[in-house]
């Protein structure tokens, strides 16, 4: 890792080792929470079947149409679209943590992210998600025409975002300061042939990157990128500047969790070629956000869902002769209830690892999990509520994103940004995001598990401590890091061939899928695709 720890910091020599070294003891004084999503859950649950302990006796048992298993955002997504279509009686089992990778949380009146922080306009292939960004009045008129007019509350305003390279801060994100001229003339051809793709259909008359990937062209000549990484790839083609690989590892490790030499170059291309929704009241590229990231979405899309909803997660799922029937257990106080749920149709929410567990033999729908289950990206989310603003560096402002040209970090988000102010808030978020990528994901996981709260502030302060030094530390009042141990399916190469993810995909039946996982990665627009489809196919 580039980044070097905490003693080693502390340790300069002279002056500066005396000021390091109290900040560092400062780190040690911070009041740090440690949230897993599902872990108790997850480990109650396994290490109760792994001793063949059996769980207590249904409760209750609940008479439902449809059933949802998961309140993700593709969960969330089925439970609007039944209301849209006229279909009010489901139940939805809200899983381990609600609303999933686009959950948030609280510093008192501060909201701030704990997954998800962003959501590119929506290009119009994808009428899915302008569907329901008009029907939350995010877009406020000509949701389909080729620029929808979008609420201003939630339209990324300026300084956008900077990078902290060389000791400096730089407008934007790909590196500029110091690169040679020759390497600024690959990034100019690379977003070129960008812009290239964007436009580009296959044989199949089909454009070849879009949202949702399954109406992306199948065209064979496009199909092969997803032989090879996205770093071959690049490599293949001449592209060789050091700060352009740096930049498109980043957005790899940004968007999928995963380093550019693991991800499919089908998949590290559709990051850029898919993105151009344009809006009538914004420049291209512009983002949507809120300053608890994607959680004031999900909450709004339940909101608007209706139905019914139930704490508890699912252990099994299981077809009958009428449908399907559920067994659900919420753990309270490390104390087991259980309850039975009976449908005509369930749709699976859920990750697949969790639904290859959950569901009965779930070979006979064609996915077998020790061939089809994908590999999942480990994610951290440390939120450091600031009582005050450190001290910038002078070169560019504070951003809404802000990125240090270093690994494992992808930098860190204000979460009073969006928030328009004459001055600045007294105290606001600083939401540092760390993809593990400088390990396996199984080693990933395994020093989470055993990590100190001081290890793992120390790594999700990496980012902070680089950009501001050892001063920052006072002027931080609390930290809560939130550790997703599977939080993403990573997209390596031959994820679009994948078969039994294919089989899932065009199941139609009792049981429904619907989960951002069918498409191989963890975005917003896959994962409400699958819910919208699923709710579609359960009401028939």
């Amino acid at each position: 890792m580039k980044r070097r720890s905490f003693l080693v910091w502390s340790a300069a020599s002279g002056a500066a080792a005396l000021g390091s070294a109290a900040g560092f003891s400062r780190w040690q004084e911070i009041d740090t929470s440690v949230n897993f999503p599902g872990r108790e859950q997850g480990h109650f649950l396994r290490n109760n079947l792994r001793k063949n302990s059996a769980m207590p006796p249904p409760s209750e048992i609940i008479n439902t149409d449809v059933l949802i298993l998961g309140s993700g955002i593709a969960g969330l997504t089925a439970a609007w679209k039944l209301n849209k279509l006229g279909r009010q009686d489901f139940l939805m089992i809200k899983g381990p943590q609600p609303y999933g990778n686009a959950a948030g949380g609280h510093f008192g009146d501060l909201a701030y992210p704990t997954g998800g922080h962003y959501l590119p306009l929506p290009s119009p292939e994808s009428v899915h998600v302008r569907e329901i960004l008009s029907d939350l009045g995010i877009i406020q008129r000509n949701p389909y025409s080729e620029k929808p007019y979008y609420d201003e509350r939630y339209l990324l305003h300026g300084p956008e975002e900077r990078l902290l390279i060389n000791g400096k801060w730089q407008d934007g994100f790909i590196p500029t300061a110091g690169v040679p001229p020759q390497d600024l003339a690959e990034h100019q051809r690379f977003f070129a042939e960008v812009e290239r793709l964007r436009n580009l259909h296959g044989s199949d008359g089909k454009r070849v990157f879009v949202f949702p990937t399954v109406q992306s062209s199948a065209d064979p000549e496009w199909q092969a990128l997803d032989k090879i990484t996205l770093k071959t790839w690049l490599e293949q083609n001449g592209y060789h500047a050091p700060s352009l690989h740096w930049y498109l590892n980043y957005c790899c490790r940004d968007d999928y969790g995963t380093r550019y030499d693991q991800v499919s170059a089908w998949a590290g291309l559709h990051y850029y070629c898919s993105r151009w929704g344009q809006a009538e009241n914004a420049g291209n590229g512009a983002w949507l956000t809120w300053p608890g990231g994607m959680q004031p979405v999900a909450e709004a899309i339940d909101k608007a869902a209706g139905g019914g909803r139930k704490n508890g997660t699912a252990i099994s799922l299981t077809p009958t002769p009428d449908g399907v029937e559920a067994l659900c257990f919420e753990l309270i106080n490390g104390v087991a209830t259980t309850y039975t749920v009976r449908a005509r149709k369930a749709i699976c929410a859920m990750p697949l690892y969790v639904a290859a567990r959950v569901i009965e033999n779930i070979r006979q729908y064609g996915f077998d999990p020790t061939l089809h289950t994908p590999v999942y990206a480990p994610w951290m989310v440390a939120n450091f509520l600031m009582k005050a603003f450190p001290k910038e560096l002078p070169e560019a402002p504070l951003s809404w994103d802000n990125v240090v040209y270093q690994e494992p970090g992808l930098g860190y988000v204000v979460s009073t940004h969006q928030d328009i102010r004459v001055t600045p808030p007294d105290k606001t978020v600083f939401s540092a995001y760390v993809a593990l990528s400088d390990r396996s994901p199984e080693q990933a996981r395994k020093w989470m598990e055993t990590a100190s709260p001081k290890e793992l502030l120390a790594v999700a302060s990496a980012d902070l401590k680089t950009a501001y030094g050892w001063r920052f530390a006072a002027n931080v009042e609390r930290v809560d890091i939130t550790l997703r141990g599977h939080a993403m399916a990573a997209p390596r190469p031959g994820f679009r061939s994948n078969a039994g993810l294919k089989a899932l995909r065009e199941l139609d039946g009792p049981i429904l899928f619907a989960h951002a996982d069918l498409s191989g990665f963890s975005v917003f627009e896959e994962a409400a695709w699958w819910g919208y489809r699923a709710a579609k196919l359960a009401v028939r």
